[in-house]
């Protein structure tokens, strides 16, 4: 394995730097390459068809490109639909992001918990099996907020974001049949760890948990016997299309040292 060769995260905007974020902190070495398709950003309005037939040639494309020896698909509207497609294109191993259903259940007390994600990735039958296998005893309440993720990208990008915003966008869920009981929300898209703090703001009795945490330890794990650089440097941010100027100034936190359009 060439010790420069990198770690490739991929989703639909900025919201895999939730988990880029924690993979740095145990593999504060790794080369990065992050990837926003923000050409088909959103992808939680697209069909499962659209998703399953672009993300696969995408990363296909990208692979070829940078020769990383890890991919992470950091979204999970694209890992619930597309991840076994991809899997089967690339000749690599292939980290995907499911809701952390699993976890959310161990730490329920009321046993009700939300699920807030995408449109796209609530109603897929992934998320069905992962309730059914793990949280058979709960009460399952999901709700797919598509303004969420454009106020995560606005927050990333320097706008102001209010925590009402972030309420009414999140409210749904909690207005629900038995709502009032959530004591633990999943937040099942890689952009909603971003609103961490305006969620606990709006809703200070919910535990709000995320996968990305879990996906660093793994990406550690599948790597653990490789070579890394002797000293860190700067990622690669990748976008499809050309980004907001103002996203440009608050990468560097995430490691990002570069920027490109592709």
């Amino acid at each position: 394995m060439d010790a420069d060769a990198p770690l490739l995260f991929f989703d639909s905007g900025v919201g895999g730097l939730s988990v880029l974020e924690p993979a740095r902190v145990l593999l504060p070495n790794a080369p990065i390459v992050y990837v926003a398709d923000n050409a088909g950003y959103p992808y939680g309005g697209r069909s499962e068809a659209e998703i399953a037939s672009r993300v696969p040639a995408l990363l296909g494309r990208l692979v070829e490109r940078f020769h990383p020896r890890l991919a992470i698909i950091a979204c999970n509207t694209a890992s619930t639909i597309a991840l076994d497609h991809v899997r089967s294109a690339l000749d690599l191993p292939v980290v995907g992001t499911v809701p952390a259903i699993k976890p959310a259940a161990e730490l329920s007390k009321s046993r009700v918990i939300g699920v807030l994600g995408t449109q796209a990735t609530v109603r897929q039958p992934y998320v069905d099996n992962l309730a059914a296998e793990f949280a058979a005893d709960c009460t399952i309440i999901r709700h797919g907020s598509p303004e969420l993720v454009d106020l995560a990208e606005a927050k990333l990008a320097g706008d102001e974001v209010t925590v009402d915003a972030v309420r009414a966008a999140a409210q749904p869920m909690f207005d629900a049949l038995s709502g009032d009981r959530i004591d633990v929300g999943v937040l099942a898209c890689t952009h909603f760890p971003l609103l961490r703090e305006e969620l606990e703001a709006a809703y200070p009795g919910v535990e709000w948990i995320d996968g990305g945490p879990g996906i660093a330890r793994r990406i550690a794990y599948l790597t653990r016997e490789q070579p890394w650089p002797a000293d860190p440097r700067g990622g690669v941010m990748i976008f499809t299309a050309e980004p907001r100027s103002p996203l440009l100034g608050t990468l560097a936190r995430y490691g990002i040292g570069e920027v490109r359009t592709l």
